[in-house]
């Protein structure tokens, strides 16, 4: 070390010999902090610091403040933001460090600080303490979690490796992979370790993923992550919360490979496969192509085989059903004559049913009065009426003609006479008014018996007979409804539309007079007026 630089005191006039301190110089704050500064870095111009980080804080400027602790003291630090992105690690509360650097002070608070230009973490256990404290920070967070695995293609059409392109890891992938099932390689080279590996696997695997699907550059189908073994700093790259967050966010499987079987990084627990060695990826991701082709060369003579008994068992089987369904023609003609025998008993069978029809319907109940006979009754009764009613209307006329010519004797004066003529034109008046009402009070009535006519003329039998049935009636006349009313021998009289036959009774089966119900009893056509 340097030897401390000497202060020069200022020069001032001698004080009295009464003045107190007469022998001590005088400094200004300024001068007495520049002298210290320049003693301090003269004297302390590079060391190296071990202690523990305490109150980090990164400034907006870029710039890092935090302290530097053990049990005895504290000593302030900090780190240039133009040293920072090469320090190597990231700082925080809690770890312990050793720091390289330069010793200062700052006369703005009077303090000295280290000015910090290299870091690294202080032994192995450190890292380990760093490790395990990241671990459940990102286990806490779901990134490890099993259920987000998902399994490897069965065989990938291309593999991207993000590994250096110049160690022996590639190589032994590519020569595992043509051994076993050669596939299309695509390689990304990053640095596998020191500064800005950890950026760069991040980006590696970003970048792999941001591929499209049938663009120029094929997507890989699974991605290897890959390097050889190494110490805990040499592998603390894939540790690092930027790759193990890319590794959790890639939507392509991925397999990490990295460092030895013994070695574990964090990205293995957000992989969706981890692989002892880099080898062992090459042969988890694509299967064995000489037994691929003996197991289908095995599967295909099981198939044949398989193809060849189920034919053998199915000839055996036809044979002997064939055996017991007989001859096809004779089934075929036993089947033939079958169907035209009850084609024959259908056709029979028809000519019954319609016959037993007929006889039901001959049966019916067709005891209703004539309405062409009914209807000339009511003109008849009502020209009889109408006749009436004008007869009584001219007798009363002339009774009244009578009476007035009686008066008209007896009345001598002229006014009487005048009266009487006046009279006899009022009943000139009363006949011609009475005509009217009477054709008006008629008329309803004349055309509600033409309705009820052309109504009766509708129900009558004779459209009945029009459609195809008959009408039975006794030599007198009376209808027969029923077989029990007719004796053996009768004679009959069968009414068609269009015209009447004789006939007589046989003796066929009869059965009992079923009354007819209340319902269809006729009653009596009352008086339509």
């Amino acid at each position: 070390m340097t030897e401390p630089a000497l202060l020069t005191p200022r020069t001032e006039a001698a004080p009295g010999p009464d003045a107190p301190g007469r022998n001590v110089p005088e400094y200004t704050v300024g001068e007495l902090s520049h002298a210290l500064k320049r003693t301090v870095e003269g004297a302390f111009e590079r060391v190296r610091v071990r202690g523990e980080i305490s109150g980090f804080k990164r400034h907006s400027s870029g710039h890092l403040y935090f302290c530097l602790k053990d049990t005895d003291a504290v000593l302030d630090a900090v780190c240039w933001r133009g040293q920072v992105a090469r320090l190597g690690l990231k700082p925080e509360d809690g770890i312990e460090v050793i720091c390289t650097g330069r010793l200062t002070t700052y006369p703005g608070r009077s303090k000295y600080q280290i000015v910090i230009d290299q870091m690294e973490l202080a032994g192995e256990g450190a890292l380990l303490k760093l490790l395990e404290e990241r671990k459940r920070k990102l286990a806490a967070e779901g990134l490890f979690d099993p259920a987000r695995k998902r399994k490897l293609p069965f065989l990938p059409g291309v593999i991207g490796v993000i590994t250096s392109p110049t160690g022996a890891v590639i190589r032994d992938i590519l020569h595992r992979l043509a051994d076993r099932f050669p596939r299309h390689v695509l390689v990304w080279p990053v640095a596998v370790q020191g500064e800005g590996a950890a950026e760069q696997v991040a980006a590696a695997i970003a970048g792999f993923n941001g591929l499209v699907p049938g663009g120029l550059v094929p997507r890989p189908d699974v991605l290897i992550v890959a390097r050889g073994g190494g110490s805990l700093e040499d592998l603390w790259a894939f540790n690092e919360e930027v790759v193990v967050r890319a590794a959790a966010a890639s939507a392509i499987p991925l397999v990490s490979a990295v460092g030895h079987e013994t070695d574990t990084t964090l990205i293995d627990f957000a992989s969706d496969l981890r692989a002892p060695t880099p080898t062992a990826a090459a042969e988890l991701v694509v299967p064995v192509r000489a037994e691929l082709l003996t197991q289908i060369v095995d599967r295909g003579a099981r198939l044949v085989g398989g193809l060849v008994r189920l034919v053998d068992e199915r000839r055996l089987r036809v044979l002997a059903l064939g055996r017991g369904l007989g001859d096809p023609r004779r089934l075929i003609e036993t089947a033939t004559q079958s169907l035209d025998d009850r084609g024959e008993r259908l056709r029979l069978a028809i000519g019954t049913f319609l016959t037993k029809r007929e006889h039901r319907v001959a049966r019916a109940d067709l005891r209703r009065f004539d309405p062409k006979h009914q209807l000339a009754e009511m003109r008849s009764k009502l020209a009889s009426e109408l006749r009436a009613l004008k007869s009584g209307y001219e007798s009363f006329l002339a009774e009244r003609t009578r009476r007035y010519e009686r008066v008209a004797h007896r009345l001598q004066a002229a006014s009487i006479a005048r009266d009487a003529a006046r009279k006899s034109e009022r009943l000139i008046e009363l006949e011609q008014r009475l005509g009217g009402v009477a054709t008006r009070m008629l008329q309803p009535c004349i055309e509600h018996v033409e309705r009820l006519g052309r109504l009766l003329d509708g129900l009558s039998f004779q459209r009945v007979l029009e459609r195809g049935f008959a009408l039975v009636r006794t030599r007198s006349g009376e209808p027969v409804t029923a077989a029990a009313a007719v004796e053996p021998g009768a004679a009959l009289s069968i009414a068609f539309h269009d015209g009447t036959v004789a006939a007589t009774a046989d003796g066929g089966t009869r059965r009992p007079a079923t009354p007819l119900p209340a319902s269809r009893k006729p009653d009596k056509q009352g008086s339509l007026l």
